[in-house]
């Protein structure tokens, strides 16, 4: 995906002009996730699919600067994806995405498995029915494999579009969920973070709990529930990082499988994506 980032430095009154510094950036959830990865040592392959475009070379050129490998995909005749992303004074953000050529990925896109230990899967090519057919059959190849499969559900607002039980029937198809509190409260039923993990426990063996300025916490079926502080950043804009978190939780959790390190490890890659305008980190 394309992020076209506007940081608005007074309230927006529609109708009327609002200045603001505008910038474009590589994005997209699970390209978000490999770029991290890979720019702090951890090899990463990215599926998706870019238009013939300027949009989609420009991704494709930063991919390769990141060191991220991806599938070669290129669809003629329609778009690259691109996020439209207002940044407020308080860095907090608001995406409107038009998902483009991602539309329609499918297991054609899967490469060889050979040498993977594990999978990153965003919950939007599920929630988008023109590719949750192909998202499915790729999970469900993944997991024949015994790959472990990290399962980050994407936001409310887009959960809403399938509703409670469908995503709650996807939670049961992974080992590890990574979500931000509103999320875990939509697909738990509890307010309480501490409480929500303890039942989404009942789908999936490792829930990871995003919480913001609060730090985050994790908890598996056979360890007790582990918490950490956020790390105290100057906050410029909060685009990706959530899925910063998620590679540095992914990092550690696939090397040593210590909740607390890992939950330490997201906390201190997220805090270096705040601090920066765009989802990537700075190289």
């Amino acid at each position: 995906m394309l992020d076209v980032t506007a940081v608005v430095g007074a309230p927006i009154r529609q109708g009327v002009e609002t200045r603001a510094v505008i910038s474009t950036h590589g994005g997209g959830a699970a390209a978000n996730v490999a770029s991290w990865l890979a720019v702090n040592g951890t090899p990463s392959h990215l599926i998706a699919r870019v238009g013939d475009d300027a949009a989609g070379q420009t991704v494709i050129a930063e991919l390769h600067k990141y060191g991220v490998e991806h599938s070669q995909t290129i669809v003629p005749g329609v778009g690259t994806g691109v996020v439209i992303v207002l940044v407020d004074a308080l860095g907090e953000r608001t995406m409107f995405p038009d998902s483009g050529a991602n539309s329609g990925l499918s297991l054609a896109d899967l490469p060889s498995l050979d040498g993977f230990t594990a999978v990153y899967l965003s919950g939007y090519p599920l929630v988008n029915p023109k590719s949750r057919d192909g998202a499915l059959a790729i999970l469900h190849a993944v997991r024949e494999r015994g790959l472990t499969v990290v399962f980050d559900p994407s936001t409310v607002g887009v959960l809403l579009e399938v509703g409670l039980n469908q995503v709650r029937e996807w939670l049961s198809l992974v080992d590890v969920v990574i979500l931000n509190e509103e999320e875990a409260h939509f697909l738990s039923g509890k307010n309480n973070p501490v409480e929500a993990a303890a039942e989404l426990l009942k789908l999936t063996p490792l829930v990871v709990i995003k919480r913001g300025s609060n730090g985050a916490l994790a908890q598996s079926r056979e360890a007790a529930l582990v918490q950490i502080s956020a790390v105290d950043v100057e906050v410029v804009d909060t685009t990706g990082a959530g899925d910063a978190f998620a590679a540095g939780f992914i990092q550690a959790w696939i090397n040593k499988n210590r909740l607390l390190e890992s939950l330490h490890n997201g906390a201190t890659f997220a805090a270096r994506c705040v601090a920066t305008v765009g989802a990537r980190p700075l190289i």
